[in-house]
């Protein structure tokens, strides 16, 4: 027993064949498209992210370059302010030197060099006030807390 197809049915097998072919090679090309443009999706997300980074690190720079510029003027600021004090100090001392006695210029001299003079009174050793001490052995002194309280009230009614 021979089975022999018929010229139809070899054609009804070719074409589904066929069919089935282009429907596979249609899914592939989707699926190969898809990812094509996925991936390049990836590419630009990660391009954007680069950028996004630089103009941060720029930022960044600009900051930091603006920060250093501040304190550079602050500096010189300070700087001459320190000069026109020290200008308006020795200006006061010459005056008082030739308006008042010397003595007295040459302390505001010495005051604004940073020395002192002998007779200063910030240069003596001061000492602490000694009130907290009692006055008599067992006796509270003067600033403790209790200083003058009785331990028992006085009653008036008695």
């Amino acid at each position: 027993m021979q089975y022999s197809l018929s010229e139809e049915e070899v054609f009804v097998h070719s074409t589904s064949v066929l069919i089935l072919v282009g429907i596979l090679g249609l899914a592939l090309g989707a699926l190969l498209a898809f990812l094509a443009v996925r991936g390049r999706n990836n590419v630009d997300r990660t391009q954007e992210l680069e950028l996004r980074l630089r103009e941060a690190n720029n930022k960044l720079e600009d900051f930091q370059l603006q920060v250093n510029e501040h304190f550079d003027q602050t500096s010189q600021l300070v700087h001459n302010l320190t000069e026109s004090y020290r200008e308006v100090h020795e200006y006061l001392a010459n005056s008082a030197m030739r308006l008042s006695s010397q003595d007295i210029g040459r302390q505001m001299l010495e005051a604004g060099s940073g020395k002192l003079s002998d007779n200063d009174e910030s240069q003596q050793k001061v000492t602490p006030p000694r009130d907290w001490a009692p006055k008599e052995p067992g006796a509270k002194g003067t600033l403790d807390e209790d200083f003058g309280l009785d331990e028992e009230p006085a009653t008036a009614n008695r």
